[in-house]
């Protein structure tokens, strides 16, 4: 499979910044307005979450963005609805990311379905299982030109790594460290020996660092250890800043990005 991801990772190899945010939040039609400022502020992808009830993996700024927005009304019919021409304003990649228990309610093969109508290049489905998705979805992922995005921890195995590796075709996202997400401060040394053991490994694959990345630098810190970093507590904190959205993204981006 070879979509928008792909053509960022090839055309651009280092410096990668994507930026996570919860659809519907901080009010249920900012999804849209929200992702068309962050293209226009320079972002190379965008990870779209879709709001679920119990978001166990998040920390307690998603997990509260993920209540408000359910609380607006959003939902992935009204999210898919949302996005319906976002492919005639925006050209970079866009990923949905969130719980497989919506997307079984919905349907898979709808949901992929409408994903490629849409214009998704990938998903993020933290607790969908490696060997559900190669035995269950992975045919249904590649019909509709879909990338699965997995998950690696400072305690992956080896075995698994290299499972993980051979199994993906976009990217791979390395969490930071065992913990819900959440803006973290610096990059330990423990992080450092983590990223410095997955750079040995050469990887088929590219890689954006997660979890704790909240400022320039820490993104800056993460971009010497993978092809980018993923930006999302802070991003969503952001946003909860009393000016208006244009003015709060273009100061956020702005802030990560200077000097890169």
């Amino acid at each position: 499979m070879y979509n928008r991801i792909n053509k960022l990772f090839q055309g651009k190899g280092k410096n990668i910044l994507s930026v996570y945010f919860t659809a519907g939040y901080p009010k249920l039609n900012d999804t849209k307005t929200i992702i068309q400022e962050l293209v226009k502020n320079g972002v190379d992808l965008i990870e779209i979450g879709m709001p679920f009830s119990d978001p166990v993996a998040d920390g307690p700024v998603i997990q509260h963005s993920s209540l408000v927005a359910l609380q607006n009304g959003m939902s992935i019919r009204e999210l898919f609805r949302q996005l319906e021409d976002i492919r005639q304003s925006v050209d970079i990649p866009l990923i949905l990311m969130g719980y497989i228990n919506p997307v079984l309610q919905y349907g898979v093969d709808q949901f992929c379905q409408k994903c490629r109508e849409i214009g998704i290049d990938g998903l993020i489905i933290p607790d969908l299982p490696l060997s559900v998705y190669e035995e269950e979805y992975k045919s249904i992922f590649e019909a509709n030109n879909l990338h699965n995005i997995f998950l690696i921890t400072p305690q992956t195995s080896d075995e698994r790594l290299r499972t993980i590796d051979e199994a993906s075709s976009g990217f791979i996202y390395m969490v930071s460290s065992n913990s819900t997400t959440g803006a973290k401060t610096g990059i330990s040394e423990l992080q450092k020996n983590y990223f410095e053991r997955i750079n040995a490994f050469g990887l088929k694959n590219p890689r954006l660092i997660g979890f704790g990345i909240s400022n320039n630098e820490t993104f800056r810190n993460a971009c010497q250890y993978a092809q980018g970093a993923i930006i999302g507590s802070a991003f969503v904190n952001a946003l909860e800043v009393d000016s208006p959205l244009d003015e709060k993204i273009s100061h956020f981006i702005e802030s990560i990005a200077k000097d890169i």
